[in-house]
């Protein structure tokens, strides 16, 4: 499609991106990276930065740190069909009667969904009750559904409960999501989840982290992990050169599901 031609959503999509890849850009570069006028990348930089999701400056605009997340059923409504490749992708990289544990993010629940329509013995660990939910629906699989604090903003159990509960098992692997991901490694917003996530990972042989691209070059409240503490970064496009670069040399391995 010719750059003129994108629609509205299709220039957010390629703002954001150039945006993220840049850290900062200029209007006039962005103009002619998508072939508009000046006014139209104005206006899309004031509705992307009323949408939280770039800081607007004087000629141009920056990253956004991510300094809160929407509630998780209103994530499950934003990138569907970017979480659903992600899903299936992750899905088909888990081994038959694997024991994993689930953390309680939009992105991993797809891959939980994705999982319950395998017929494999598989033993899931998990917070959140959307995980349990779906992963039971499967009889085939085995259903550990930690204690906690329920926070219904993530619709799973957080605290020092779950984490305690957590440590007495053992896993193949832990699939976590996050609220943004850098080259620092990913970050979350929410303490106690990401609590929850270091204590998955620290019992299980190896992470895989699902994220979708609208995470990428952001950053959270509270760093999760480095890059080389995971062993798999599954999402649904190529990341930027420099993020691309800094997972391959924490010696992680990127599986991209892309459309089509």
């Amino acid at each position: 499609m010719e750059p003129s031609r994108l629609t509205k959503k299709e220039r957010h999509e390629l703002i954001l991106s150039e945006v993220r890849r840049s850290a900062s850009i200029r209007i006039s570069k962005l103009a002619r990276r998508i072939g508009v006028a000046g006014e139209t990348i104005r206006r899309d930089l004031i509705e992307l930065g009323e949408a939280g999701l770039l800081n607007r400056t004087y000629g141009g605009a920056t990253i956004s740190l991510v300094t809160s997340e929407p509630v998780i059923a209103e994530r499950g409504l934003t990138m569907v069909e970017e979480r659903a490749r992600i899903g299936r992708g992750a899905a088909g990289l888990i081994e038959k009667g694997s024991i994993v544990m689930i953390d309680g993010g939009s992105t991993a629940y797809e891959v939980a969904r994705s999982l319950s329509q395998h017929g494999r013995d598989l033993t899931i660990i998990t917070n959140s009750l959307g995980v349990a939910s779906v992963a039971g629906a499967n009889p085939g699989f085995r259903v550990i559904l930690c204690p906690g604090t329920y926070d219904s903003r993530e619709a799973a159990v957080l605290g020092e409960d779950t984490v305690e509960f957590i440590r007495r098992y053992n896993a193949d692997v832990a699939i976590i999501g996050a609220s943004a991901l850098n080259t620092e490694g990913p970050s979350d917003m929410i303490s106690g989840a990401a609590a929850v996530k270091r204590a998955m990972m620290r019992r299980s042989l190896s992470t895989m982290l699902v994220v979708t691209n609208d995470k990428f070059g952001r950053s959270g409240l509270e760093r999760v992990c480095a890059l080389s503490e995971i062993s798999d970064v599954v999402t649904d496009s190529e990341p930027a050169a420099e993020l691309r670069a800094a997972i391959d040399e924490a010696g992680g391995e990127l599986h991209v599901f892309a459309d089509g």
